[in-house]
């Protein structure tokens, strides 16, 4: 779908990284990007966002590509997107919604597509007073994937039922995630959760600790729905690893409450394997990001290592590193070429023993 970006520099320093990253979202939904319009505010303009000289060069470029779609790179009020597809009259689809839409597009288990509907659903809600002619006529594409059409003529009500059924279905999933943990707690096996920014390389890394075939890609959210297995790790033995979805910088709310009972693997494992991509000049600000989202969902007391992965491209050799008192700082891998795995292992045996020991207290340390 031909597409422009509205990019807005708020004059954040990490700005271009933000915004390359949402080019690599539109790209992943299957955008085909026409054209990237930046404009430069100080704050938001209550009515459009961007300054109204702004819109107007914008509507003026997007009749010249003749685009479909109009992508916005920041949240939108309802008010601000209502308007400014009467300024283009085109859809326009802001942060939130792509996100949704390509975890839409990703999810893959019964699971995974009643989350993604809930928190598309959720969004939607907000958004019943926007005029809908000119979207009946979609055939589907970026923003309307999932419920859709179909969801469009749904009254409050009627959205509000099928909130609430919904959420019966997943807090029965909940409920058998929950059993099959107590389960594992009464066996005494570690639980090991791989947790990171989005296209860190957690499948990756997955597949080759557990030999498993879980789908993995050079994409932003290629991981939507938990996977996990059991592996053998000597001096610990059976070790229950999982690997679950990635985090990304300004993760809408409704997504985190949406996705509980995938996050869940996270909040009640016994060791977290925050696995960075080690050859990202922004993997600073991604470990930040990382941290605020397990703080929100109540994952911030649970021990972690950083697994410093893509070590083929980021010229590190592979090695364990300490603090000054023995404990385990940092793990340097590279899961696509299977170089250092025995140091992860190692890792792993070390903070399952001491995690019986109810004394593991590893520490997070950024590169200098």
């Amino acid at each position: 779908m031909k597409t422009l970006i509205i990019s807005v520099d708020m004059g954040e320093p990490d700005y271009q990284a933000h915004a390359e990253e949402f080019v690599m979202l539109a790209t992943g939904a299957g955008a085909v990007i026409a054209d990237v319009v930046v404009a430069k505010r100080s704050k938001p303009d209550a009515a459009y966002f961007i300054g109204s000289g702004k819109v107007e060069e914008a509507v003026r470029i997007a009749e010249a590509h003749e685009v479909e779609l109009i992508l916005f790179d920041h949240p939108l009020s309802p008010a601000q997107q209502r308007n400014l597809e009467r300024q283009f009259n085109r859809r326009v689809v802001d942060r939130v919604a792509l996100i949704l839409d390509i975890f839409a597009l990703r999810a893959q288990s019964h699971e995974g597509k009643l989350q993604v509907e809930l928190a598309q659903l959720q969004h939607l809600s907000t958004r019943l007073t926007r005029l809908w002619t000119h979207l009946e006529r979609q055939q589907g594409g970026i923003g309307i994937r999932g419920p859709g059409e179909s969801q469009l003529e749904l009254d409050r009500r009627m959205i509000g039922d099928k909130v609430r059924k919904l959420r019966e279905r997943l807090e029965k999933v909940q409920r058998q995630r929950a059993t099959q943990r107590r389960a594992r707690m009464r066996s005494s096996t570690l639980t090991v959760a791989l947790v990171g920014y989005t296209n860190a390389g957690k499948s990756t890394l997955f597949n080759a600790l557990t030999r498993a075939n879980a789908y993995a890609a050079d994409q932003l959210f290629a991981t939507l729905d938990p996977t996990t297995r059991k592996i053998w790790i000597e001096g610990t033995g059976q070790v229950v690893v999982s690997d679950t979805v990635g985090f990304i910088r300004d993760l809408p709310p409704a997504l985190i409450a949406a996705f509980r009972a995938t996050l869940e693997e996270t909040v009640h494992a016994d060791l977290l394997l925050h696995v960075v991509d080690a050859s990202s000049p922004q993997r600073d600000e991604q470990i930040h990001e990382v941290h605020k989202v397990l703080d929100d969902i109540g994952a911030a007391q649970i021990p972690r290592v950083l697994v410093y992965n893509k070590i083929d491209q980021a010229g590190f050799e592979p090695r364990i590193e300490r603090d000054e008192h023995g404990k385990i700082l940092r793990v340097f891998v590279s899961a696509l070429e299977r170089v250092g795995l025995d140091y992860l292992r190692e890792a792993i045996a070390e903070s399952g023993q001491l995690s019986e020991s109810n004394a593991f207290n590893v520490q997070n340390l950024q590169l200098e």
